[in-house]
């Protein structure tokens, strides 16, 4: 049965939902100030115990902020949508845009002048003290180069926190803060004196107690913050809500939750306790039905419709949650993502269906507060009843791009050949943008690093230049190459070369946050990091991985069936030629606003020094081609067309059938150019004693990492966005959904176990009534029955997009799907806006 629409959200929800869309995000200073005053009283410390002293100066004396109307409580920050510094993994980025952060073209923030002064003063400790410092110092010029070359990036952890991890929410439901001291009391009891190990685990076990002591500390304040408004209020319900809040914060998360607000309570201030700890972003919820349930069952007090406003607040809380990069990756990462996924549904640990009231209570959260936080994710497997992907898919048709839906039957067995019992394959949960993993026992290390393939085509294609810089090993002029083989050859050489350095710059940074930022209050709910007596960053986690993600799979897919087709096989195009082509752009203007705009009066020099300013430091050409180029566009413009050798070279490589039309012999080379990739990933250890393992997906790198990217074989003109993640590139895939989707489904999705993404828009007619919904549940159950991973969808038409672009006040509540998250369309880029307006939109017929 098909159920129809969904209730409304009370009115406070309404009234929280606006604090966030209406919420100007600033920088603050304060975790900034305590962290750094805390280092400076600790000199000569442990890493560990440094680590401890300094959480509990935040959590004894970071503000204490209730917002209005709120059930649920603890902030991170003074102001909605706010985010505060961890100078302690770097700093200086921030200080360089004390000016320009607020007009940024992606993810502004404001900083206010006494912000940045107090900022300014506490970063003054901490040049050589950070973990990026350490990193970097660590790290070889090869590698280093690699990463200035666009080739990869290890940004995200070189630059925060180590997050994408999904602790044991569960197990502070049922032990409270005070248990895991108590866990730690008697670990350290146990210990032999004589054991050479003793000393390194007494100092992580007094770092649990003091963290956690000083955790429980951060409640009672807000325990006592709470009392003190509930004595000022007149408003008499909001007094009493008031001062059971209170009572809320005295007792969890110290002791067990006894009731579903607690538990709700509780699983809140360990969420925002992480944050607090550290910068990491994708610090995920995973199964959160699976937790919770039990504690809505039991509560006897409690009426659904309370329940689902404490379900519904805490959908708001995961959206107040925020983070600033620095103004690259914030590209990467556009629309304040903070990647926190929630999972429901899937199976059980022994393979019995998990659906529980709660899993449709998370969905309806959805509906109710149309914001872009959670990640909600769903998981789909054989068992799954139909009335739960029904939903799911009314769910989906609202148009805020979420859930999106994993596959049991491909990520059990990818995690269970990684070496994951059964049992916590089964009971995965999904971390950050599409990253599974065994909940609360792994330390994945999941985007670990940005990976562009199309960047080691390009190289490839130039003898392991880019540019003029010889960067990778030299692998023949693609002019003497006689068949597809020669190619191959040289491409898995160059993957060989960059996918080393790309293992070594991860193991510096993973070395660095093992030994300068350990994290105690995240290590005591990962399992067994008591048990061993070591931190998560040092290995204490059950399983241990790094997982470095790739995106441009489709277009290096097409790009050598296309070479395959016309150059080897019908010989259309001769290699000389087709090398010509690519060197010129086919022929296409880069620079031609540039040069229409600086004129034709200039000297070369000057022409030169122009273009290559407005083309931001393109370093994948060389001087002379970038010099050529020039004089081809002033030609263009003089006569108003584009040199027709290089354009009509273009168009039959644009003609070649593309990933994306359920076409064999064009997705089995798109399935080898992905292989070659995550099985020379997988070669790799990691400090932890972990094993490398590969992902496919974007967040929004395809777009930024595009401009790293000259032209390629597929007729894709340098510059342009990459297809993002395993999807196939924009506008490619004319064949319906089904034949997209099974195009995907044949990529070995079991090897890049780390996780893939692949992106579907749907116009809304295609999902209308209950025939819509069925022919897309269809759509779903074949995609998942050829061994998909993982899907999401935008339900939503081109022409709403472009109204939104053109008038962003009128659609400041568009929740669109960007990659593995989703966010408010208005506050994108306009490049990326661009990119989700380009994709394909797919409709659905009987015949799917």
């Amino acid at each position: 049965m098909i159920e129809k629409g969904f209730s409304q959200p009370t009115d406070r929800i309404v009234r929280l939902k606006n604090q966030i869309l209406n919420a100007r995000p600033f920088v603050e200073s304060e975790r900034a100030v305590l962290v750094t005053e805390a280092y400076k009283e600790t000199e000569g410390l442990s890493a560990i115990m440094r680590r401890a002293k300094a959480a509990e100066k935040i959590f004894n004396n970071l503000p204490v902020t209730i917002r209005e109307d709120e059930l649920i409580v603890g902030s991170i920050t003074k102001n909605p949508r706010s985010t505060e510094i961890c100078p302690e993994f770097s700093f200086d980025w921030v200080e360089n845009e004390f000016d320009t952060m607020a007009s940024r073209v992606a993810d502004p923030f404001e900083i206010p002048k006494d912000t940045a002064a107090d900022l300014h003063e506490a970063f003054k400790y901490w040049p050589g003290n950070t973990t990026s410092d350490y990193a970097d110092s660590l790290m070889s010029k090869e590698a280093k180069d690699c990463i200035a070359n666009g080739v990869f990036t290890v940004g995200n952890y070189f630059y925060g926190g180590v997050g994408h991890v999904c602790v044991d929410y569960g197990k502070i439901l049922k032990i409270g803060f005070r248990g895991i001291i108590e866990e730690a009391v008697k670990a350290m009891d146990a210990m032999d004196r004589m054991d050479p190990s003793y000393i390194k685990k007494q100092q992580f076990y007094e770092a649990i107690i003091i963290t956690y002591n000083a955790a429980i500390n951060f409640a009672h304040r807000y325990a006592a913050k709470a009392d003190e408004l509930a004595k000022a209020e007149s408003n008499p319900t909001r007094k009493q809500e008031l001062q059971q809040i209170a009572k809320n914060c005295a007792h969890v998360p110290e002791y067990p939750a006894s009731n579903f607000w607690e538990a709700c309570q509780s699983f809140w201030f360990v969420q925002s306790m992480l944050q607090i700890e550290s910068s990491g972003h994708s610090i995920s919820p995973g199964r959160f039905d699976q937790y919770m349930y039990p504690y809505l069952e039991a509560d006897k007090s409690i009426s659904r419709e309370a329940a689902q406003e404490l379900i519904d607040c805490i959908w708001v809380k995961l959206n107040d949650v925020n983070k600033t990069r620095d103004e690259v990756s914030a590209q990467a990462f556009a629309g304040y993502a903070v990647f926190q996924n929630l999972c429901v549904g899937g199976q059980t640990a022994d393979g019995l269906d998990a659906t529980n009231d709660v899993s449709y209570m998370c969905m309806e959260a959805v509906a109710h507060t149309k914001l872009p936080a959670p990640s909600f994710s769903v998981r789909v497997w054989q068992g799954t009843p139909d009335a739960f992907l029904f939903r799911a898919t009314e769910v989906v048709r609202l148009g805020f791009g979420v859930p999106a839906m994993y596959n049991d039957e491909v990520i059990i067995p990818s995690l269970q050949n990684r070496g994951v019992s059964l049992a916590d394959a089964r009971d995965y949960g999904i971390v950050g943008c599409v990253e599974p993993q065994a909940i609360h026992k792994t330390e994945g290390w999941h985007d670990a690093a940005f990976f562009n393939v199309a960047k080691v085509l390009e190289i490839t294609l130039n003898n392991g230049k880019n540019g003029t810089t010889q960067l990778g090993p030299v692998t023949g002029e693609m002019t003497n190459w006689h068949s597809l083989d020669d190619f191959y050859a040289a491409f898995e050489a160059q993957m060989a070369y960059f996918v080393k350095y790309l293992v070594e710059a991860d193991n510096c940074v993973d070395i660095a946050h093992a030994e300068k930022a350990p994290l105690p209050f995240q290590s005591a709910m990962v399992d067994d990091c008591i048990g061993r007596g070591t931190s998560v960053q040092e290995g204490g986690a059950l399983y241990n991985f790094t997982g470095p993600q790739a995106f441009g799979v489709a277009d290096t897919g097409d790009s050598v069936y296309a070479m395959k087709k016309f150059v080897f096989d019908e010989k259309k195009i001769s290699m000389a030629d087709l090398k010509e082509a690519l060197d010129a752009n086919f022929g296409q203007p880069v620079g031609a606003k540039a040069a229409s705009a600086i004129g034709e009066d200039l000297t070369e020099d000057q022409v030169y020094a122009a273009v290559r300013k407005v083309l931001n430091n393109n370093n994948s050409m060389d001087v002379s081609s970038l010099k050529d180029q020039v004089y081809r566009t002033l030609e263009t413009n003089k006569s108003g067309a584009t040199p027709s050798k290089y354009e009509d070279i273009r168009r039959m490589l644009d003609s070649a059938p593309s990933f994306g039309n359920d076409i064999d012999e064009v997705d089995m080379i798109a399935r080898k150019c992905a292989q070659i990739y995550c099985m020379e990933v997988q070669k790799y250890t990691n400090p932890r004693g972990g094993q490398f393992q590969a992902g496919i997906y974007p967040v929004s790198a395809n777009v930024l990492f595009g401009k790293d990217v000259a032209a390629l074989p597929d007729g894709r003109p340098a510059k342009a966005p990459l297809a993002d993640g395993v999807s196939p590139r924009q506008g490619k895939d004319i064949n319906g959904p089904t034949a997209a989707a099974n195009s995907v489904a044949k990529l070995d999705h079991f090897i890049a176990s780390n996780g893939t993404l692949y992106n579907q828009k749907f116009l809304p007619s295609a999902l209308a009534g209950d025939t819509g919904i069925l022919n897309f549940t269809s759509v779903v159950r074949s995609y998942f029955d050829h061994k998909g991973m993982h899907v999401q969808f935008n339900v939503i038409d081109r022409q709403t997009l472009i109204d939104a672009q053109r008038e962003p006040e009128k659609h400041n509540d568009l929740v669109v799907r960007v990659a593995g998250y989703s966010a408010q369309f208005v506050v994108l880029a306009k490049e990326v806006q661009d990119d989700i307006i380009s994709r394909t939109e797919q409709n659905l017929t009987a015949s799917c």
